[in-house]
């Protein structure tokens, strides 16, 4: 009986520790759209996966995923990790993921057809939720114009609660030169919909000043 009150209390810790361990990680999910001649900030993807690889620490999980004409998929995700307890396991992992990017930018020779960003979300959303990390943060890296195929039903809540949500290098498009209102007005259009659904939003189109890009833990 004793024998058994031991393992019964010992199993206790480890859960306990293990939960502690999750609320103390971070998750990043990053999406990059893929479409028309946003391939050509590729490059500026590339750099900002970089710094967030820098600053996250053994245990925490980042995954990466183009927004292309669907994008509710895990076809869609280009390289993903939880990285190790082990310091040096997990820059092991950290270089095999930063070579995973730059494959993966290499082999983008052409745009897509379409820009499904809410579906880039959803998919982004279910991946952070399994991880259990107490800080989860979607990095969208977008000009923020969605483009759907026909047929694709997009117009549902995202559920966002607990999660902050960063939009990156959101350049202006043509259109938006002839009327400004409508940049101004995409950008609203999506905070309503991140803060609708529970998230925190946020826009860091500064690249020199990446220093806010993740919250502290």
């Amino acid at each position: 009986m004793k024998r058994l009150l031991v393992t019964l209390v010992a199993a206790a810790l480890l859960v306990g520790g293990c939960a502690d361990q999750h609320a103390y990680s971070r998750s990043v999910y990053m999406l990059v759209d893929t479409s028309g001649t946003y391939t050509a900030e590729l490059n500026k993807a590339g750099q900002i996966i970089n710094y967030v690889l820098a600053r996250l620490h053994p245990g925490d999980s980042f995954a990466v995923a183009k927004i292309d004409s669907a994008s509710f998929t895990e076809k869609d995700i280009v390289a993903k990790a939880q990285f190790d307890s082990r310091p040096s396991r997990a820059n092991a992992e950290k270089r095999a993921f930063h070579q995973q990017i730059g494959n993966f930018i290499a082999s983008v020779n052409k745009g897509s057809a379409y820009t499904d960003i809410s579906g880039g979300m959803l998919q982004a959303v279910e991946w952070l939720r399994e991880t259990q990390a107490g800080e989860k943060t979607i990095l969208i890296f977008s000009d923020l114009k969605e483009d759907l195929p026909k047929g694709h039903v997009r117009k549902f809540p995202l559920k966002l609660k607990g999660i902050d949500v960063v939009a990156i290098n959101v350049t202006k498009l043509r259109s938006d030169n002839v009327d400004p209102r409508r940049y101004i007005e995409r950008l609203a259009q999506w905070r309503k919909k991140v803060e609708s659904g529970g998230g925190h939003w946020r826009v860091v189109n500064d690249l020199d000043r990446l220093d806010g890009l993740l919250k502290p833990l």
